[in-house]
């Protein structure tokens, strides 16, 4: 006797199919499970026969051999617990044959027949759309893959004895509906932030552009509190955006009660996070921090307090929007396109360059300090802005007029600009770029000599391009003129420790403000 039924394999955050082979057959009793299974999947033996004891069945006494096809592609968790038990219901004769080829399965069993959520129910339930097939979960991930297809015949048992009497008639099963549609975390206004007009004017090209920003100045300075409130400036999410933030949220197990949120994330790790943390990886590949925050921010606080390593791991994902986690068996591939802010002291002390106050060790304390975030990584951050010391005057100010409403509404509107021209100026490249961002005469000569003067990098010349690209857009102008490329460069602060001649010509262009007059520069 012999039964086939189909689950899913997750590579990143795609489901791929996987075909539940069971065959009871004579010899010694045994139950088998192959396929390249994992240790939660071979443990699936014993949940799957304390579940048939607990409704009054007993596995055949012979030889049960369960195989998950193609065998070469590794399979890991519990939710293939739900697929074995119903393939050897079919080939004991107690399902038809129809609950198994009609139909997708995940779901992890109990020791008494209940049939517990699993991650990645939105992705698989998507798979069997592609497949044709209905899909069967955990009455808990009902709502979650009812958000997959309004068309997809989905059965939600809260036990395997409930999915038992379905299929042959003694119980209907109603079609889970979706879960709800919540807007998540609210970000507190920008009007709670007195002074610091430079750095919300880099947080609001940063958001309007798709840019990283690094922030820099000393305790207490509101750097944590400026980034918290970045996100509020990204406008909602497009449902494509949604769906891509949704898949990534299920596989980690990130999805309750099958309520996907309509704000963008924010991912603030501790410094403390490994690689395989931030990247994704371990034993059981599982998303990171950075896909986590994927169309989202990323923040990155006390930057140099990470490993440099960790953060080094970051550069390609910058670039590419994808992270691939290599392993001996199996290349799997995130995605990560999320928009990066750091904030970090200019020392260890944290009060290098700070008015009235000194640093204890000198320029030697804030060059090491510094130099643990490699060049490299440096040149991938668009805006490197210095957040001076609130003072006393700052802090009596009345509220700002403009909060983040305001500025939501202008990042807005460039952004539909960008839009309409194929995508967030951040990731311009090739001709593209060169179509778009075209500075004018004054504009092209002022970035050859102060690129010239800095060192800039070809990186580094094009993020500034990107950059001044956004300024025009947020001020409406249809060209790249020498006031935006300005701006853009009075924004790529060099750190002390980036070295040698080039932070020292950095530092003497570079004053902790924008809008300086383009005279100023060389």
């Amino acid at each position: 006797m012999s039964a086939c039924t189909r689950s899913a394999s997750f590579e990143g955050a795609e489901a791929r199919l996987v075909d539940v082979q069971v065959q009871i057959a004579g010899g010694t009793p045994n139950f088998m499970i192959v396929g390249l299974a994992d240790k939660a999947v071979a443990e699936s033996r014993e949940r799957v026969r304390a579940a048939f004891a607990a409704i009054g069945l007993s596995l055949p006494g012979q030889r049960l051999i369960v195989n998950l096809a193609p065998a070469d592609r590794p399979k890991e968790g519990a939710h293939f617990d739900l697929p074995v038990a119903i393939g050897i219901l079919i080939a004991m004769g107690v399902l038809p044959p129809e609950a198994g080829s009609d139909h997708l399965a995940m779901g992890e069993l109990g020791l008494d027949g209940s049939i517990s959520p699993a991650p990645g129910a939105l992705p698989a339930a998507m798979l069997a759309v592609e497949t044709g097939a209905g899909f069967i979960c955990a009455e808990a991930s009902g709502p979650e893959a009812a958000w997959a297809s309004g068309d997809l015949p989905i059965l939600a048992p809260g036990s395997l004895i409930q999915l038992v009497n379905h299929f042959r008639g003694g119980q209907a099963l109603a079609r889970p509906v979706p879960g709800d549609l919540v807007e998540g975390a609210q970000f507190r206004d920008m009007r709670d932030v007195r002074g610091q007009e430079t750095a919300k004017r880099a947080l609001e090209i940063a958001a309007a552009g798709g840019h990283n920003l690094l922030l820099v100045g000393p305790p207490g300075a509101g750097k944590s509190m400026l980034a918290e409130r970045a996100p509020g400036l990204l406008p909602p999410l497009s449902p494509q955006e949604l769906l891509e933030i949704s898949m990534i949220q299920s596989v980690a197990g990130l999805v309750e009660r099958g309520q996907l949120r309509r704000t963008r994330p924010f991912r603030a790790p501790h410094h403390s996070a490994s690689m395989a943390a931030m990247v994704g990886g371990g034993t059981r590949v599982r998303p990171g921090e950075a896909s986590l925050a994927h169309h989202g921010v990323l923040f990155l606080d006390e930057l140099p307090e990470f490993h440099p390593q960790v953060l080094d791991s970051l550069r390609q994902p910058l670039e590419t929007g994808e992270i691939a986690v290599a392993r001996a068996n199996a290349r799997i591939t995130f995605p990560v396109r999320f928009q990066l802010i750091a904030a970090m002291n200019p020392c260890r002390c944290g009060w290098a360059g700070a008015d009235g106050q000194s640093c204890a060790r000198g320029p030697r304390c804030a060059q090491s300090y510094q130099a643990r975030i490699s060049g490299p990584m440096m040149d991938r951050i668009d805006l490197q802005i210095e957040v001076p010391a609130v003072t006393p005057a700052d802090l009596a100010l009345p509220p700002a007029e403009e909060g983040t409403a305001e500025m939501a509404a202008r990042v807005a509107k460039a952004r539909e600009v960008q839009l309409a021209r194929g995508g967030l100026n951040a990731r311009l490249s090739g001709e593209a770029l060169d179509r778009i961002a075209e500075p004018d005469p004054a504009g092209r000569e002022l970035l050859g000599r102060a690129a010239e003067a800095m060192g800039l990098t070809a990186r580094g010349y094009h993020r500034v391009l990107r950059t001044a690209r956004t300024i025009a857009d947020l001020e409406g102008s249809g060209g790249v003129r020498r006031i935006h490329i300005a701006e853009a460069l009075s924004a790529r602060r060099r750190t002390q420790g980036a070295g040698t001649a080039e932070g020292a010509l950095a530092a003497r262009l570079h004053k902790p403000a924008f809008h300086r007059s383009a005279s100023t520069l060389p």
